[in-house]
């Protein structure tokens, strides 16, 4: 996430540096490239999380579940519900440029300025996705932190209902 935030800093600044007053690029070729630096730094920084993200999204819902209402911040749950859409649609980015790679790979020569091109296109449309991840990840420690804090719900469990019997000869 500070990966993620930092580059979002880093295009904040430029952007601010190279844009006009209101907003439009000075120089709009520059600009579409350092964006699309933009976007792969971010894809590339929220590769580590990917793989273990499902997981991470699941036991922060779990313990959200677990947490009593008070330890719970309101934006919470639709932070948690933001970060699995993003992760879904991330997925479905990802699939369709794995489809690019194998067609490149097996049904004959792809130019490498087309294969450039869907990976730019796919950091592009994922941007936005991944920025959520920048933005509301830290939900994810957030929830971990109220249910470290929680104290333990204890629910008793019933005595048995026969007693053990014990073996003949032993006493302890």
């Amino acid at each position: 996430m500070a990966e993620s935030e930092a580059i979002l800093a880093a295009w904040d600044a430029y952007s601010d540096r190279h844009s006009d007053a209101d907003g439009w690029p000075l120089d709009e070729v520059a600009y579409g490239w350092r964006m699309v630096q933009r976007d792969s730094e971010t894809w590339r920084a929220f590769l580590p999380v990917r793989p273990g993200a499902r997981q991470l999204l699941a036991t922060a819902a779990f313990q959200l579940q677990h947490l009593s209402a008070g330890d719970i911040a309101p934006h919470w749950p639709s932070h948690l519900r933001d970060l699995n859409q993003a992760l879904d649609r991330l997925e479905e980015l990802r699939r369709g440029h794995a489809e690019v790679r194998e067609a490149r790979r097996t049904s004959g020569p792809v130019s490498q300025e087309k294969f450039i091109d869907s990976v730019a296109e796919r950091n592009e449309e994922a941007w936005g996705y991944l920025d959520t991840w920048a933005a509301k990840g830290h939900v994810l420690l957030d929830v971990h932190a109220a249910a470290y804090k929680a104290p333990v719900r204890w629910v008793p469990t019933p005595a048995p209902t026969t007693v053990p019997a014990r073996r003949a000869g032993r006493h302890v």
